[in-house]
């Protein structure tokens, strides 16, 4: 069974107040709060984009829910290793955007800095078993604004991308089936950073 991706963005503020042990396990209860009733949960289960917990207060932390990966973390990946596998073939500017934009999100330029590995730099527990991974990415709130500049040069010229696509990801195994695909992944991401940049807060991936 492959993993699963649960992508919420929260203020470092509120988190600092509990103990790095307890990072985890109050995203998930704040994400889930216990006490809903049936029609609570399935509402909250359904629901697309930005997922806002009912009765926080005060609001520090929200999920996404991407629009087309019924919450796999394997399209996540495969667009990661098809950028990989593409980038080399990008003019240096967007490639260089590309880099700034997807690194530590979908894509490692350092795969040793691994957040399930590390602990996002101390922030949350480092994995007791790396095989089965609790953490999947952190980007802390001073790195945010840079990925979301990155992104507005970036996405309009995302055609560009088109035939570094079709040379090194179209039609092979473990990459997008197609750009369009891939060009609407990346802009979800796109706009989860934006947001998150705006408010001011960091993002954390779990599986």
């Amino acid at each position: 069974m492959g993993l699963d991706l649960t992508l919420c963005m929260a203020d470092w503020g509120q988190l600092r107040e509990i103990p790095v042990e307890d990072h985890i396990q109050a995203l998930d209860e704040a994400i889930w709060p216990a006490g809903l009733d049936y029609d609570g949960y399935d509402a909250l289960g359904s629901a697309e984009g930005w997922v806002w917990p009912p009765g926080q207060d005060p609001v520090w932390c929200a999920e996404y829910r991407f629009c087309c990966t019924s919450g796999s973390y394997k399209p996540h990946s495969r667009a990661g290793d098809g950028w990989d596998d593409m980038r080399v073939l990008v003019d240096v500017p967007l490639r260089d955007s590309m880099d700034r934009f997807l690194n530590g999100l979908i894509w490692d330029e350092d795969p040793a800095r691994d957040p399930a590995l590390t602990g996002g730099g101390g922030f949350f527990p480092s994995a007791t078993d790396p095989r089965r991974p609790r953490l999947l990415l952190v980007c802390p709130p001073e790195a945010a604004p840079g990925k979301a500049r990155a992104w507005e040069w970036a996405a309009p010229r995302l055609e560009q991308l088109n035939g570094p696509f079709a040379a090194e990801c179209e039609g092979w195994a473990g990459r997008p089936d197609t750009f369009d695909e891939f060009a609407a992944l990346l802009r979800e991401w796109g706009d989860v950073v934006t947001e998150t940049a705006r408010r001011g807060w960091g993002l954390i991936g779990l599986s």
